[in-house]
């Protein structure tokens, strides 16, 4: 596994931990480390927690790449982003987001996709920001929100309003709001209470809650591919 993601395997349960030394930025880079690190979590069978360096869970999209101004690079980058989410959501076994700290944009998007999110009561922020950057939120992330988030703050989330803690829980972007010093007991009593599902039978009903979102997401990439071409991936 590379320095980016590190994997952690024992009792059935696979822990992911992104680190860049900064934002965790979803560029490129990331973006193969987690899917090599799923490729391994997915060959044993086992329960995921997904977990980010203290303070940061995702930043989202790494500006710098836009800034490049590269629109090959830029166009993997938001591709493998949107096909980043698909694989998460269809993962067959738990997914546990226990999210670190900050979780912006792409990384609030990834976020959505565990089965069940555990955030910080303080000192994290979800938000999807787009819109105060100029960019617009990609249908496939959409897609993913309108999954998870309560109806009336689906339309908050869209104009970039910031949510922490309670806020957050209530809006639909968290499962649990826990203090720091807890989130490792939090997602240890998930992990727990998960592994006493029936496999089988926790891939089907999964595969049933996640059919509507599924059955989207194809034709959201699709169109959000050929947004980006269109505009040559310097916006997105």
């Amino acid at each position: 596994m590379t320095d980016l993601v590190s994997y952690a395997f024992a009792d059935g349960v696979a822990t992911l931990t992104m680190d860049d030394g900064k934002a965790n930025a979803m560029n490129p880079a990331m973006q193969m480390a987690l899917n090599a690190a799923l490729d391994r979590a997915e060959a044993d069978k086992a329960i995921v927690v997904l977990t980010g360096r203290p303070g940061v869970f995702s930043g989202g999209f790494d500006l710098s790449v836009f800034k490049a101004g590269n629109p090959q690079v830029t166009f993997q980058m938001l591709t493998g982003g949107a096909q980043l989410a698909q694989r998460l959501l269809s993962y067959p076994h738990p997914v546990v987001a226990a999210c670190s700290g900050h979780a912006m944009a792409m990384g609030l998007f990834l976020l959505q996709c565990a089965d069940v999110r555990i955030g910080l009561n303080a000192g994290a922020t979800f938000q999807a920001n787009e819109v105060l950057i100029g960019m617009t939120l990609p249908y496939f992330a959409l897609e993913a929100l309108r999954e998870r988030v309560a109806t009336p703050h689906l339309h908050l989330v869209g104009t970039g309003l910031a949510y922490s803690g309670a806020d957050a829980v209530q809006a639909g972007l968290l499962d649990e709001a826990v203090a720091p010093e807890s989130l490792a007991a939090a997602v240890q009593a998930q992990v727990d209470r998960l592994k006493k599902a029936h496999p089988a039978s926790f891939t089907a009903t999964k595969q049933r809650l996640r059919a509507s979102v599924m059955g989207a997401l194809p034709q959201a990439i699709e169109s959000d591919k050929a947004d980006w071409m269109r505009l040559g991936t310097a916006k997105a």
